[in-house]
């Protein structure tokens, strides 16, 4: 099996995650603090090997996942026509969880900051482009907005990710508020992504009925 650019990259990020936690591993405390609550403040901890090594090791199992998931998905030629833009998501998914891993051994080396604030700016880039990739996705079985009724209508699946792809983009915006209110931020992180994930199930359930009582489908 070939390897594409986007998975080479993506085997290097993860062993760059395994090298930072060999190098650091012997200076961390044998309590390594592992969970923020929507406050900042430390509020969960596991021992220094797990600490050390849980999240390149979660990264692996991803890993696997996103190079199966192409190949096997029973729409794989519509996932081939917005490839592209799958391998850059997958591709920021990774940097993503290198940057978060990055934080917590340096919080852990003891250097204290406000986790929120640099997380908030992360996730909203991760949700910026998840609309973005939303809005190309082609119906398929693995990626997108994948609703019982998104998958039965290829007009519902483009309209729903047309609305999707607006929602996350605004998302993100909104998320970015959370570093003038960080007392809100958490709420202004989850509540826009809770709300929109309601929006699109719900609009490509709406949608699907209107399309089954159209005049078109009933003759």
């Amino acid at each position: 099996m070939k390897l594409r650019k986007s998975e080479i990259l993506i085997i290097l990020l993860v062993l760059l995650s395994f090298g930072i936690g060999f190098y650091f591993y012997p200076e961390l405390p044998d309590k390594v603090a592992s969970h923020w609550n929507a406050q900042g403040q430390v509020d969960g901890y596991m021992g220094k090997f797990w600490g050390a090594f849980l999240m390149p090791v979660i990264s692996v199992a991803m890993l696997l996942l996103f190079i199966i998931i192409p190949r096997v998905d029973p729409k794989k030629e519509n996932i081939e026509k917005f490839r592209s833009s799958f391998d850059a998501f997958i591709v920021l998914i990774f940097v993503f969880m290198l940057y978060i891993y990055s934080l917590t051994i340096c919080w852990n080396l003891g250097h204290v900051f406000s986790f929120i604030r640099f997380i908030l700016p992360a996730f909203a880039v991760l949700f910026y482009f998840a609309g973005d990739l939303i809005g190309k996705a082609k119906m398929n079985w693995s990626v997108g907005i994948r609703t019982p009724w998104t998958l039965s209508s290829e007009l519902v699946w483009k309209k729903t990710h047309a609305l999707g792809a607006k929602l996350f983009k605004a998302t993100a915006v909104i998320s970015l508020l959370g570093l003038l209110l960080e007392k809100y931020a958490i709420w202004l992180l989850l509540g826009p992504v809770i709300l929109s994930v309601l929006i699109v199930f719900v609009y490509s359930y709406l949608e699907y009925q209107k399309e089954k009582k159209s005049p078109q489908n009933s003759v």
